[in-house]
């Protein structure tokens, strides 16, 4: 297996390796919260809102009909003459759904790397992330033809099989490949939804470039279910044309040839990514979705401890 990827690094290429992808196990993020031991195998990491017994001590109140007299508090009852119980909050898992888009759109980057593979690294970081926190971690693979989808579980096993899926699906991207179609993707984000239960929490990850109206109807639908957050991945060659000067462009098929420095499609090119990334701010906002927009250069460990 190859080294542990360090903290500083950023996979870099065209494709991830599936070693890589399984050495971030051992990455140290930053800004993540630690980790109190927990009580019980299905315990998790989140307090639940509704208040009963269970393993974390909340308040003190006057002791009411039907309340479990094991909570008595008996000092409090003898100090004040009048009895009181205790009450505890109990711990929920959450588990975490990482739905990570690698189809042709993501096959894309000016430097370093290409959109799928900082998608590739940063569900990899997320999976771990989410065992480490003792809770199941599961997540689903779009490609442009199929998709594979991974029920959730607290195991490295059931870790590892969706990261071998997710390093085969972005092996198969290249140049010239077909679009996912509508269909596709509407059928690969329908299992989603029949596989999150309530109280999962959701990670889209992908640039959002194709069939939008489809993302957008799954969101609402996934919203009800518990916590969503969509990460959008862009390029910075995405969000401005290069420096004025003549290029020439290829989706392995055609080629194009075109001046940058012309004004209106200079406007018209930015226009295009401001326009979906407001629309995709304006969902989120309505549908209380967390939006996360990151480019292919931005660094990952900072990121992955506040999801």
């Amino acid at each position: 297996m190859s080294e542990p990827a360090h903290s500083d690094d950023l996979l870099e290429g065209a494709y991830v390796d599936l070693d890589i992808l399984l050495s971030l196990r051992y990455r140290h993020l930053t800004g993540s919260t630690q980790r109190r031991p927990n009580i019980g195998s299905r315990a998790g990491i989140r307090l639940a809102k509704a208040k009963g017994r269970g393993i974390d001590f909340a308040e003190v109140r006057l002791y009411q009909p039907g309340d479990d007299i094991r909570t008595i508090d008996w000092r409090v009852t003898a100090r004040k003459n009048k009895p009181h119980t205790k009450v505890f909050r109990e711990e929920r898992e959450r588990p975490t759904v990482v739905i990570t888009d690698q189809t042709q759109s993501m096959f894309f980057g000016s430097e370093l790397r290409l959109k799928s593979v900082a998608a590739a690294e940063l569900s990899a970081m997320l999976t771990w992330h989410t065992l480490a926190s003792h809770d199941r971690a599961g997540g689903q693979i779009i490609g442009n033809t199929s998709y594979a989808t991974h029920k959730p579980y607290r195991s490295t096993k059931g870790a590892s099989r969706y990261l071998t899926d997710l390093a085969q699906f972005n092996c198969k991207l290249s140049a010239g490949g077909e679009s996912v179609s509508a269909e596709v993707l509407n059928e690969a984000l329908t299992q989603t939804n029949r596989m999150v239960k309530s109280n999962f929490r959701v990670i889209l990850i992908s640039g959002f470039n194709d069939h939008l109206d489809v993302w957008r109807s799954h969101m609402r639908s996934l919203s009800r279910h518990g916590e969503v957050i969509a990460v959008r991945m862009s390029d910075k060659l995405e969000h401005d044309l290069p420096p004025a000067d003549e290029y020439t462009v290829t989706d392995g098929h055609t080629r194009w040839q075109f001046h940058s420095g012309n004004l209106n499609l200079r406007t018209s090119y930015h226009r295009s990514h401001e326009n979906t990334e407001r629309l995709l701010e304006k969902t989120c906002s309505e549908l209380a979705i967390r939006y996360v927009s990151l480019t292919t250069a931005d660094p990952l460990n900072g990121v992955v401890g506040w999801l």
